[in-house]
């Protein structure tokens, strides 16, 4: 399955504890799937509603197509979101718990068809942010000592054969 990423909310992964995501395709206009495969997209301020038993994407900023003309879209319009009505309702019992929120994480096309992955999420508090950042720059300490290690290893075991 080809997957072409156009763009990603890396900030939701950072403010956000995702508990399950899901794959949902998007309602465009014309220019925007052009716009789209220009890469002219923009996930930073987009959020998820429901709307009369609908998913709806708002905030999500698809730039003007280049060669459009009076047929232009908006960039920031509200575009319909295509899930099935099981997967729809599973949402809706999620997101009305509270403390959980709808969050898109990407957007991509998917064998030329254009999906955006949303993800059921928790808002993280300062201190797990902190406490991501410190295992995260602990892993990367530990990855880059085992990688000196191991390169210090294969360069002994040269030496010891004459090489």
């Amino acid at each position: 399955m080809e997957r072409r990423l156009i763009a990603s909310n890396r900030k939701a992964r950072h403010e956000y504890a995702v508990l399950k995501t899901y794959e949902a395709g998007i309602v465009l206009r014309g220019t925007e799937v052009k716009s789209l495969r220009a890469g002219q997209a923009s996930l930073v301020d987009a959020f998820a509603q429901e709307r009369d038993g609908e998913l709806w994407l708002y905030g999500l900023h698809i730039a003007e197509y280049a060669y459009g003309t009076w047929t232009n879209h908006q960039p920031k319009r509200m575009r319909k979101l295509l899930l099935r009505r099981v997967e729809i309702n599973r949402i809706l019992d999620r997101i009305h718990e509270p403390g959980l929120t709808l969050v898109p994480l990407s957007l991509y096309f998917s064998n030329g068809w254009a999906k955006v992955e949303l993800g059921v999420a928790r808002g993280k508090r300062s201190y797990d942010k902190r406490q991501a950042l410190a295992e995260r720059d602990a892993n990367r300490e530990i990855a880059r000592e085992l990688g000196r290690h191991l390169k210090g290893a294969s360069q002994r075991s040269r030496a010891g054969r004459g090489f």
